[in-house]
C-alpha cells in the first residue's frame, strides 16, 4: 500500500474507518474516505480492520492501497515524503533484483551457442538439400536425430526424464503439429532457394503474429507496434523483388513457416502452462518426439521410399561419404540450436528472446551470403537491412 503524508510539527492523528471484511477475490476493495474535524484543521484517515506495517520509506513498490494519511499545518501544508506500508497477511512487493554477473555470463553463453548451432546447421542443411532435394526426408531425420539423442539422455541418466501425464501431451499436441507444419515449411523453402532469403522472408514472423492476433485472438496492441510492422513488410517486399534466385514455392514455403510458427507461439501459452514442471530441454524433446509422430507418415506419402533410395545413391555418388557426416550434422545442430534457444527461453523474458532472435537472423543472412557466395544487390541488401530493423523495433514497441 502507498501511504502519503505531509511532514508537519504537530502530532501525527490516525482515525479509522474499517473498511470491507471479507472483499470478493476477483473485486477491487472499496474504500470510503470520511472528513473528520480536528481542533486546527481536518484530519482524513481510512484504515482497515487488520494491522498496518510500515516498510521502507526508499521502496517505492505498487502495493495495495489501505490507508491514506493526510496531515495539514494550519491551512498550508508544509513539504510532503512518500512511504510504504502493508497489512499482516499481505506481503509487501520488493522492486526486483538485477540478477547478479554469473546470470548475466551464462545468458550470454546461450545466446553465443544458440546462434552458432543455428549457423552451422543452416550451411549443413543447405549443403544436404543442394545434393538431396527431399526436404520432407531430411526435416524427418531432423526429429528422428533430436528424439534418439534424448531417448539416450533419459536412458543414461544424463538428463532427468520428465514427469507427464495424458494432459500434458494433449495439451502438447497443438503445439506439436504447428512446429512441424513450420519446420517442413521452411525446409522445403531452403531446398528451393538460398539460405539468407528464406531469413530474410521470415523476418517477417512478427508482422504474422500481429496479424493473428488482432484479427483471430481480438488482441490490439499500441501504435507504435502497428507502425513497426511497415518497415517489415516493405524490406521483405523489396529484398524479395530484387532477389535474383527467385521461387515461388521457396517464397510461399516460407510464409507458410512463419504462419505455422506464430500459432506455434500461440499454442505455447497453454502448452507450457500445462507441463510448467518440464524444463525447457525436456519440453522440447518432447515437443520433437510428437513431431515426428505426425511427420513420418506424411513424409513417406510425399516423397516415400524408393525416390529416397534413389536420391541417395546419387548423392553418394556426387558428393562421396562425406555427404553422410552432412547429413548427421545438420539432424545433431537442428536438435541442439533449437534445444539451447528453449534453455535460454527459461532464463529470461521473450523480450530479450526477440531481440536475440532477430540478432540470430542477421549473422544466418550474412554467414550463408560468405559461405555460398550468394549474389545480392545493393537495393536487395537494403531491404534487408530494412527488414531486420524493421524486426528490431518490433521488439521494442512490444516491451
Amino acid at each position: 500500500m502507498i501511504s502519503s503524508f505531509k511532514q508537519s510539527t504537530i502530532p501525527l492523528l490516525l482515525l479509522t474507518a474499517a473498511s470491507s471484511a471479507s472483499p470478493s477475490p476477483s473485486s477491487s476493495r472499496q474504500l470510503s474516505f470520511s472528513p473528520l474535524k480536528a481542533a486546527n484543521n481536518s484530519v482524513v484517515a481510512v484504515s482497515t480492520t487488520r494491522p498496518l506495517y510500515l516498510s521502507s520509506l526508499q521502496s517505492f513498490a505498487p502495493l495495495k492501497t489501505r490507508s491514506l494519511l493526510l496531515i495539514h499545518h494550519g491551512n498550508k501544508p508544509t513539504s510532503s515524503i512518500t512511504c510504504n506500508a502493508y497489512e499482516a497477511g499481505d506481503r509487501p512487493i520488493l522492486e526486483e533484483p538485477q540478477p547478479p554477473s554469473s546470470s548475466r555470463v551464462k545468458i550470454g553463453l546461450y545466446f553465443a551457442t544458440w546462434w552458432a548451432l543455428n549457423v552451422v546447421f543452416n550451411i549443413y542443411n543447405k549443403k544436404v538439400l543442394n545434393a538431396y532435394p527431399y526436404p520432407w526426408l531430411t526435416s524427418t531425420l531432423s526429429l528422428a536425430t533430436g528424439s534418439l539423442m534424448m531417448l539416450i539422455s533419459w536412458a543414461t541418466r544424463i538428463a532427468q526424464p520428465p514427469n507427464t501425464d495424458l494432459h500434458f501431451w494433449k495439451t502438447l499436441f497443438p503445439v506439436a503439429l504447428a512446429h512441424t507444419i513450420g519446420h517442413v515449411a521452411a525446409t522445403v523453402s531452403m531446398s528451393k532457394v538460398a539460405v539468407s532469403f528464406t531469413h530474410i522472408i521470415k523476418s517477417g514472423e512478427p508482422a504474422f503474429s500481429v496479424l493473428v492476433s488482432r484479427f483471430i485472438l481480438g488482441e490490439t496492441f499500441p501504435v507504435q507496434v502497428y507502425l513497426s510492422l511497415l518497415p517489415i513488410i516493405g524490406g521483405c517486399a523489396l529484398a524479395a523483388v530484387t532477389e535474383l534466385n527467385f521461387n515461388m514455392t521457396g517464397f510461399m514455403g516460407a510464409m507458410i513457416s512463419n504462419l505455422a510458427f506464430v500459432f506455434r507461439n500461440i499454442f505455447s501459452k497453454k502448452g507450457m502452462k500445462a507441463g510448467k514442471s518440464v524444463g525447457g530441454m525436456n519440453y522440447y524433446a518432447c515437443l520433437t518426439m510428437l513431431s515426428l509422430l505426425i511427420l513420418t507418415p506424411f513424409a513417406i506419402a510425399v516423397e516415400g521410399p524408393q525416390m529416397w533410395a534413389a536420391g541417395w545413391e546419387k548423392a553418394i555418388s556426387d558428393v562421396g561419404p562425406q555427404f553422410i557426416w552432412w547429413v548427421a550434422a545438420q539432424s545433431v545442430f537442428y536438435h541442439l540450436y533449437n534445444q539451447v534457444s528453449y534453455m535460454s527461453l527459461d532464463q529470461i523474458s521473450p523480450l530479450t528472446f526477440s531481440i536475440g532472435n532477430t540478432m540470430k537472423r542477421i549473422s544466418v543472412i550474412v554467414s550463408s551470403i560468405i559461405i555460398f557466395h550468394t549474389p545480392i544487390q545493393p537495393v536487395n541488401a537494403l531491404g534487408t537491412a530494412i527488414a531486420v530493423l524493421g524486426t528490431f523495433l518490433y521488439s521494442q514497441a512490444k516491451q
